[in-house]
């Protein structure tokens, strides 16, 4: 990306500034995807297997009548969201607590730790 820098000036300069590439993950399972190195269209999957499920449920939705970008969840896996969700929220909920009870750096740490920890239990569902 080309930055403008230097304000109204007839010498304004030109910089270029280094993007640092974005994390991509398979629209499947989730798992990263390593797209350094490639040249052409970025990669959606990981893998064939990753690809031919996701057209499957594709298909399936289509068949169903369901929009597009609609997702479908068994009882259990809702079930297993609201869980986790409860759990981020009373993490949250802690630190909120320990920050207005005055608790020491150390003690907030570890329930940071435990919220973020919370938060990346919540994001691997896929």
């Amino acid at each position: 990306m080309i930055v403008k820098t230097g304000g109204n000036s007839s010498r304004d300069e030109l910089r270029a500034v280094r993007r640092e590439p974005e994390v991509r993950h398979c629209g499947w399972c989730g798992a990263r995807l390593d797209d350094r190195d490639r040249v052409g269209r970025r990669r959606r999957y990981c893998g064939h297997s990753c690809r031919q499920r996701a057209y499957e449920q594709r298909i399936a939705v289509q068949r169903g009548g369901l929009p597009e970008d609609a997702v479908v969840l068994s009882a259990d896996e809702i079930a297993a969201l609201q869980d986790k969700l409860f759990q981020l929220r009373c993490a949250a909920e802690d630190v909120v607590t320990a920050v207005s009870d005055g608790a020491k750096p150390a003690e907030l740490q570890a329930l940071a730790s435990a919220l973020a920890s919370a938060a990346k239990d919540v994001e691997q569902l896929r």
